[in-house]
Order: structure tokens, then C-alpha cells, then sequence
């Protein structure tokens, strides 16, 4: 096995290789402007870190959110293309569960969030760092408040809202290599990942028109 992860749900754009026993290369940078940029000369950086290329890789797993649509097409268009050159399977995941799964965090349960924009979290509930009690949803912290007192929080959704999440633990953005690394035991379980399709929760900010002014010749 050679998986390629990557993602770019969040501001971070992350893309890390397991051979199957661990990660051997990773790379994570954050930009929430710069996605289409950062994202291929990142995993050019990994791929010639773990002196393999490209074609070596045998399976991809992508972040598949939620996150603003500009930003989480970017990694889904790149790892469909990735994996018909290739031929080989693409898998989604939850961008959440990838936080979950690297959260400093021994007992839960506990609360992932990440910035939603417009003072919004995208959020969920975990029993621990591989069980999600709850759906990812998109609300504003207020709104959620009784729900996720007393629990610690993990991400950087949950900084920008310490009234909310006054306990944030480590990390702050999501990894390639955990989301890798969640991958890989789950598929080693038997389990069934994710189609790799968007967890947008919300119409994308660029709308249609729905009244075009109409112009008549003379």
C-alpha cells in the first residue's frame, strides 16, 4: 500500500503518503486563500521526500469536509483526477474525524470545531478519537452553547469562540497525516470509507442571479 492523503476543507492545505505501517512523508501549510497554489507543488514536496512518484500510489484519501466550497473543491477535483490517471480507488473522510483522530484528548466525549465563516463553526460531537456520537452540522456557537458545555473542544473553530469553548486542546488544523493514518485503520478493520463527495451544509457563497435585466434592441 501507498495511500495519498490530502485536504483543504480548512485553511490548511495538507497532504501527507503511508505505506500501510505509517506515514513516511507529510506536508501541511496554512493559507485559506492560496488552496489551487499550494496544493500540487505539496504533494510534489511529498511525493520526493518519500523518493517515490506519483504512479507508486495505490489508493487516495481526501477530506471531503465540511468546509467552504471554494476552498474543499480544490482537494476533491485533485484527488478524482489523481485517481483517474491513475486507476486506483478514492476514498473520502470527514475532515472532523481527521481532527478527532490527532486530538490531545485520552477520554472523550469531546467537540471538534472549525471555522465556518460568518460566525459560524462547523461542528461534531466525538466519543472518542474514532467514534462521531453526532453529524457534522454548521451552526452559530451561541446556538450550540448547552450542547457542548462542559465538553473540551479541539480545532481552530473552537479558539475563535472561547465563550463557547472555553477548553481547546491541540491541534488547531486538520493533517494529511492523520486523516492517512485513520484511513489506513479503517480500511484495515474492513471498514467502508466514504464516498468522496462534498459536505458543503450550505449553498456556497457565489449565487446565480435570479433576475436578469432584460435588454431589448431597438
Amino acid at each position: 500500500m501507498l495511500l495519498l492523503a490530502l485536504d483543504t476543507a480548512t485553511p490548511a492545505v495538507t497532504v501527507a503518503l503511508h505505506d500501510g505501517t505509517a506515514v513516511i512523508a507529510s506536508s501541511s501549510q496554512v493559507d485559506a486563500r492560496r488552496h489551487g497554489e499550494l496544493l500540487l507543488p505539496a504533494v510534489d514536496r511529498v511525493l520526493a521526500e518519500a523518493g517515490v512518484k506519483l504512479d507508486a500510489v495505490t489508493e487516495i484519501v481526501t477530506g471531503i469536509g465540511p468546509g467552504p466550497y471554494t476552498g474543499l473543491r480544490v482537494g476533491l477535483m485533485t484527488a478524482d483526477t489523481f485517481g483517474l490517471a491513475l486507476g486506483v480507488p478514492v476514498h473520502g473522510l470527514c475532515t472532523l474525524d481527521g481532527l478527532a483522530y490527532a486530538a490531545d484528548i485520552e477520554k472523550g466525549p469531546f467537540v471538534v470545531a472549525t471555522d465556518a465563516r460568518r460566525k459560524e463553526v462547523y461542528w461534531a460531537v466525538y466519543e472518542d478519537s474514532r467514534t462521531r456520537r453526532t453529524d457534522p452540522a454548521v451552526d452559530r456557537p451561541d446556538d450550540i452553547a448547552e450542547k457542548v458545555a462542559g465538553l473540551p473542544a479541539v480545532g481552530a473553530g473552537a479558539l475563535l469562540y472561547p465563550d463557547t469553548f472555553p477548553v481547546v486542546h491541540e491541534p488547531e488544523h486538520v493533517s494529511a497525516a492523520a486523516l492517512a493514518s485513520l484511513a489506513v485503520a479503517k480500511l484495515a478493520a474492513g471498514e467502508e470509507l466514504p464516498a468522496p463527495r462534498p459536505l458543503y451544509l450550505r449553498r456556497p457563497d457565489a449565487q446565480v442571479p435570479k433576475n436578469y435585466k432584460v435588454v431589448t434592441p431597438k
